[in-house]
């Protein structure tokens, strides 16, 4: 990692310090916004929350409205302690969204393995992805612009099917979002590294909704070809 950042800032002692304390702050926040959204993700399965009973399509937008409004606020108050309160309730809310998932996968009788195969297998992609971003010399700073686009295309579809509801169109959603949060994080962490991001909270915010599509959509799919209820 050293060598990396001795590329992009040269041999500046301080450099060198600062971008290595905006990771470490950032990883420690994110294993922090763990806790808010579990906590989430139980309130939710107990009182079973759900914006999607009435309307879907209603639900979504309401979801992308506060959704947004708490980037808007999150951004505007990342320099200070306020933040990180912010995006801790953030990750509570997106928890509660996590939680309709975790009750129906629940409703397996392994339901309990296949959230902790998915929690296992999205620490893993993290622990890969952040280490190939942390020693490659490739720059993945290109990825931008096509990881950005991806995403817009994963909201289209599934907006789209709300309406069509085709299993198949679904699954490839999920298989898609898996591949591109994982490039993400190769983005993101990089972009710490190489002096890109220099906030921990928005670094934070960035990382944990990659690591959050990944493992929703891991679990859902271990859902659909693994769930059991004999």
């Amino acid at each position: 990692m050293d060598q990396n950042l001795q590329r992009a800032y040269g041999t500046s002692t301080e450099s060198l310090v600062v971008r290595n304390r905006v990771l470490r702050n950032t990883y420690w926040l994110l294993a922090i916004s763990m806790i808010p959204t579990i906590l989430g993700a139980w309130l939710g399965v107990q009182f079973r929350f759900s914006f999607f009973q009435g309307s879907p399509v209603v639900g979504f937008m309401l979801f992308l409205a506060i959704a947004f409004g708490f980037f808007y606020a999150i951004e505007k108050t990342k320099n200070s302690g306020l933040g990180v309160a912010i995006l801790l309730g953030f990750t509570f809310f997106m928890g509660l969204m996590l939680s309709r998932l975790i009750g129906h996968i629940l409703g397996f009788t392994n339901g309990a393995a296949l959230i902790m195969t998915a929690f296992g297998g999205t620490a893993g992609i993290l622990g890969v992805m952040a280490t190939i971003a942390t020693v490659s010399k490739r720059d993945f700073s290109g990825l931008g612009k096509w990881l950005f686009a991806g995403v817009l295309v994963i909201l289209a579809a599934a907006l789209a099917n709300i309406f069509l509801q085709l299993p198949a169109l679904y699954l490839v959603v999920s298989i898609m979002a898996i591949a591109i949060f994982s490039a993400y994080i190769l983005f993101d962490v990089q972009q710490i590294i190489n002096g890109g991001e220099t906030n921990y909270i928005s670094a934070t915010l960035n990382i944990y909704l990659d690591v959050y599509n990944i493992f929703a959509n891991l679990l859902a799919l271990l859902g659909i070809f693994g769930g059991s209820r004999d």
